[in-house]
């Protein structure tokens, strides 16, 4: 089958809010020193020199033979970021997922990342929203990751980096409103003994209680996270936090898409219904059900972490962190129905649109309930060596991971609970609770990992990466919603051993410029985040592989940094329809994606801050035996992975209380579902800023969508249901300093 193409919508200029700065700064920029400015506020730059989490050691970007974006705290505060969507928005090659309207979800280099959402360094795959009051940085690390973080990483995983203690503690509060009807605050306060340097205290908080641009929409949140720092003898340090956060919001799947021309008997229904894009409605509407009140998703999720780093001697440092969570939800919720039966288009109990009496296009509403409760503990320890060995100095990290997961999770659903207009606001009541039992059971989960790295300074311009780790996966799922007698709960087990690899080469001819060349793989096990089922049970492990050539360059004094990558990006051994019995699932599917990447962040002068990034996938299932809705799989363009996506943020400081930025974010057209009907178009938004800062107060005012375009911001990625993007919003942000 030949692929399909998306026609590109036009891409606007975002280079264009980017010359001025260049044209008129440039002559300044080679002048000046690479220092800030210095007056009543100092200019955070958007440059971020370090990542932790691509190695799990303290390197330089430059070192790192691997694409890692890290959107750092100067970002997220200027942008106004509350969510891990505002966040993402920065980097390109991300697309996003309204994750049933329950939790974060994104894509990476057209791969799902599900289950790829890690703190601190440790995995955090509960199905839920998080906050940023308690975050410093976002670090992605693209490609598979596998060799220190395990099962899972296709095309890139999320860290997010906590607030941690310090010795200047900060003592702040801010509230955030917007025309929409956000009303958010947040706190972040702390305590040191600065004579002793031995312990330091923080803590931090947020408290929402929004509505939002979709109807009958609300945010209702609580966020704490206290945390202390315990110096117990020279070498020896104890890190301890923990986290509350609760969350209740309407669950929102968004709106239908059409039915795509040329399926068969397409023409029997209005013409309205007819198309390859979201229903033309208005931005606002909500299909649900007619009480609001059912229809809402509520998760609490608790967790403790404590780490304890103990310095050896002058080489060798031991570290050994756990975190136990516990998560909870509560999911109720009404959506229109996503699927069409080619077979009998109007009146096929699978099809998403019927014509009512008066020959009103109506859509069929589904209702379901979750409920999960799970919990699980991981411990980490590293050890890190620095060694002289052969004439070359080696940076190695020796590593055990071990973990368990109990993931509980009921299910109810019932389709066709009722019929309302797609073009008119006609809600009706829906059944509370759904009558079908879908599934019910218990997902464990046992992981035990070893792996080790070591970074080697082969020459004083070439340095190499090497690491390698072994895992055992074992799962085990007790179905508890059709026993038998022989089998009073259906338990299933499967225990997967894989070997995940990393090698790369850096050349660095000075200290401006870094090249590299890597390879690496992970593995993704049949029941990675969700049940192993009786379909999945005997498979093994499917593999991705990812072959990537990139450049580093910190230019403008160490002010500017640029980075560009070319990558391939192989899944192999894909789950796929058995060609002689469609019911079985063999492993031959195959998913591929070529890409180029560039970014670019940090300080052109000591005036302006500018972060901004490209990315061009070209993605396809290159090999499949499966079906969607009738559609074949190969050939088809993944979903929610645009061909083009940019995003660009400028800075400039007027004076040294006052700032002005403005900023631009491009994403190409998606597709919706693997079937490849549905086309959510290409969209350029534009945002714009105010900021003022004294030493004891500061304030923004964003003005987001400045042109109030009309867009789509995501869709759920496997059924055509897609969530409009927030019109045009004005938010003012305060914050005071004591």
């Amino acid at each position: 089958m030949a692929k399909k193409r998306i026609a590109p919508a036009s891409l606007p200029m975002l280079g264009l809010l980017a010359i001025p700065v260049v044209q008129a700064e440039t002559k300044e920029a080679l002048a000046i020193p690479a220092t800030s400015v210095t007056s009543a506020y100092e200019q955070q730059s958007y440059k971020a020199t370090e990542s932790r989490s691509a190695l799990k050691i303290d390197a330089p970007l430059r070192d790192i033979p691997q694409t890692v974006n890290v959107v750092p705290e100067s970002v997220i505060k200027d942008k106004g970021a509350q969510s891990l969507e505002d966040v993402l928005k920065n980097v390109p090659g991300v697309g996003l997922s309204n994750g049933d309207g329950q939790r974060d979800q994104v894509t990476i280099r057209g791969f799902s990342a599900i289950g790829d959402m890690f703190i601190d360094g440790m995995r955090d795959d509960a199905l839920y929203f998080r906050d940023l009051s308690n975050i410093e940085r976002v670090e992605v690390i693209k490609g598979p990751a596998a060799v220190l973080y395990g099962r899972g990483s296709s095309g890139g995983l999320i860290n997010s980096v906590s607030k941690k203690p310090g010795f200047d503690p900060k003592q702040e509060v801010g509230v955030t409103f917007d025309s929409e009807g956000k009303r958010r605050t947040q706190f972040d306060t702390g305590w040191a003994d600065q004579q002793q340097r031995d312990k330091a205290f923080r803590i931090t908080g947020a408290y929402e209680d929004s509505d939002t641009f979709r109807d009958d929409g609300y945010i209702d949140r609580k966020a704490i996270a206290p945390s202390a720092y315990f110096r117990l003898s020279d070498d020896l340090e104890l890190n301890l936090g923990a986290t509350y956060l609760y969350d209740k919001r309407l669950i929102d799947f968004g709106i239908p898409g059409q039915l795509a021309a040329y399926q068969p008997a397409a023409a029997s229904l209005p013409a309205s219904a007819v198309g390859n894009r979201p229903v033309n409605v208005d931005r606002d509407k909500r299909f649900g059900s007619g009480d609001p009140d059912q229809d809402y998703a509520r998760s609490e999720v608790f967790s403790f972490t404590a780490s304890v780093d103990y310095r050896i001697n002058d080489d060798l440092t031991l570290t050994n962190a756990t975190r136990y969570y516990h998560y909870d939800l509560d999911r109720n919720n009404t959506l229109a129905s996503s699927s069409t039966d080619p077979d009998d288009p109007i009146r096929g109990t699978k099809n998403r649109f019927t014509v009512g009496p008066n020959g009103e296009l109506l859509v069929r509403l589904n209702r379901g309930n979750v409920a999960r409760d799970e919990f699980g503990m991981f411990n980490q320890t590293d050890l890190k060596q620095q060694l002289q060995l052969a004439g070359m100095q080696h940076n190695l990290l020796y590593g055990v991971e071990l973990g368990f997961q109990d993931k509980h999770q009921r299910v109810f659903s019932q389709n066709n609970v009722a019929e309302v207009p797609v073009f008119s606001d006609a809600l009706v009541p829906v059944p509370e609770h759904a009558k079908s039992l879908s599934s019910k059971g218990t997902n464990y989960q046992e992981t035990a990992g070893f792996y080790v790295q070591d970074m080697i300074e082969l020459t004083s311009q070439w340095k190499a990466l090497l690491g390698v780790r072994y895992d055992i996966f074992g799962q085990e799922y007790r179905d508890d919603v059709a026993p038998t007698a022989k089998d009073p709960h259906k338990d299933l087990d499967r225990t997967d051993k894989t070997w995940s690899p990393r090698a790369g080469l850096v050349y660095q001819p000075d200290q401006i410029q870094s090249y590299y060349v890597s390879v690496s793989r992970s593995y993704q096990p049949s029941g990675e985040v969700f049940a192993v089922s009786a379909i999945n049970q005997n498979l093994e492990p499917e593999e991705t592989t990812n072959y990537e050539v990139g450049a580093k360059w910190d230019l403008l004094d160490n002010r500017l940094s640029v980075t560009a990558a070319v990558f391939r990006l192989e899944r192999t051994n894909m789950k796929t329809a058995d060609p002689s019995n469609p019911a079985l699932t063999i492993l031959a599917g195959e998913q591929r994606t070529d890409g180029f990447e560039a970014t670019f962040s940090g300080q052109i002068t000591d005036k302006w801050n500018v972060y901004g990034g490209y990315a061009y996938l070209d993605a396809e299932i290159t090999k499949s035996n499966s079906k969607t809705n009738g559609v074949a799989n190969e050939g088809q363009t993944p979903t929610l992975t645009p061909r083009n996506s940019a995003n660009l943020w400028v800075v400039r400081s007027l004076t040294p209380e006052w700032r002005i930025g403005a900023g631009a974010n491009y994403v190409d057209d998606q597709f919706t579902s693997l079937e490849n009907n549905v086309v959510m178009p290409g969209y350029t938004t534009y945002d714009a800023a105010l900021f003022y800062n004294v030493p004891q107060w500061d304030m923004a005012l964003r003005l987001k969508n400045v042109f109030d375009k009309d867009y789509y911001a995501s869709a759920h990625g496997s059924v055509d249901l897609i969530t409009p993007g927030a019109p045009r919003t004005l938010e003012l942000s305060a914050n005071y300093r004591f």
